[in-house]
Formats: C-alpha cells, structure tokens, sequence
C-alpha cells in the first residue's frame, strides 16, 4: 500500500479524535498486517496531535515514549513564548521543514529497539501496557457508518426547500386568492350553462 493510503487513514483517524468518536487515552489502531497507527491521547496538547505509523510489531510502549519525547522536544524548541505566534500561523506543510530535524533526532533514538536505553524503557513500563487499546480501522468506519445512520434517523425531516423559499411566499400569498376566484367564477360560469 502506498503512503498515500495510509495519510488518508491518519486525517480519517484526527478527525475521528475530533468528533470525539475516540476516547481512550492511549490507543493502537491496526490498519493492516504491517502497519498500525499509535497515539497516546493524552498528548493532544496546545492544538497539536501528536500520532506515529509505525510496523505492528513495534512495541507500544517505545512508540508512546517517542511521541511523549516529541512533545518534550517541540514543547522546548518550538513552543518557547518567542515562537508561539510563529508556530500557530504556520499553514503549508513545508513551513514546518524547520522541525524536521527536531523529529530526526528523537527518531534516531528509537529505531533500534534492542539498544539499552530503550530496553530500559520497556522494562520500565510493564505495568502500563494493559492501558493501551487496540483497535482495527474497520471496526472504527463500521462505528462512523452506524453513527451517521443513526444520526440521519434522528434527525428531522427538512421541510421542503420549495415553500420555504421566501418569493415563492410572496408569490403563494399574493396570487393564491386570485386563482381560488378565478377558478370558482369559471366553475359558476360553467354551472351556469349546463343548467341551461
């Protein structure tokens, strides 16, 4: 599958996180048998996601400690009171070319998982790995596919766009009351000659 395959799933994946379809805070999403995406939710801080696709045999706890090093990092380097306004006006991807190197470093540290430190790290948390959910994309379309089902059910149905139109108003109103006196003087009209 391409790369533009899975930047599809992510932008599906963000806005799902914003329409508060996805609750849990720390989150793996299976989108094939290779690849999953992770993200700790709970790093949604100052307006930005931090979200990793990574090989699913990567262990969870290293790709949550990379996004939570990104954030350290970028909260540092980047956010820092003299380059707020810069960072939030940013609108084109390659504005953010400048981060790029901040995102090489830390990524460097954590593409080998057998090195110590990052050994150490799995070790570490154990315990929190029972937090992490894990969850396949189908499974998330097929919730959205329901929620929007469910959603047009509920909804009301829309008066039609033709009375609620406010000419036709103004045409219904003025020329109603003439038509109704046309069509009862010829009905009389007519009357009146059959009973002749």
């Amino acid at each position: 599958m391409s790369m533009l395959f899975y930047k599809q799933q992510a932008e599906f994946i963000l806005k799902e996180m914003c329409r508060g379809a996805l609750l849990p805070s720390k989150m793996s999403i299976n989108i094939d048998d290779q690849y999953c995406f992770k993200y700790p939710f709970y790093l949604i801080e100052k307006g930005i996601c931090y979200i990793t696709l990574c090989e699913s045999s990567y262990p969870r706890n290293l790709a949550f400690h990379y996004l939570h090093d990104l954030n350290k990092e970028i909260d540092v380097t980047c956010l820092s009171p003299f380059l707020i306004p810069i960072f939030y006006t940013l609108s084109k991807p390659y504005n953010f070319i400048k981060f790029d190197n901040v995102i090489a470093n830390i990524r460097r540290r954590y593409l080998d998982t057998r090195t110590q430190a990052n050994l150490s790290k799995l070790n570490e948390n154990r315990r929190q790995d029972l937090d992490v959910i894990t969850e396949d994309i189908s499974k998330i379309i097929e919730n959205k596919r329901r929620s929007e089902f469910i959603e047009k059910a509920l909804a009301p149905i829309p008066v039609s766009p033709i009375w609620s139109s406010p000419r036709l108003e103004v045409i219904a109103l003025k020329w109603t009351p003439i038509t109704l006196m046309s069509v009862v003087a010829m009905v009389v009209l007519w009357s009146s000659f059959v009973m002749e």
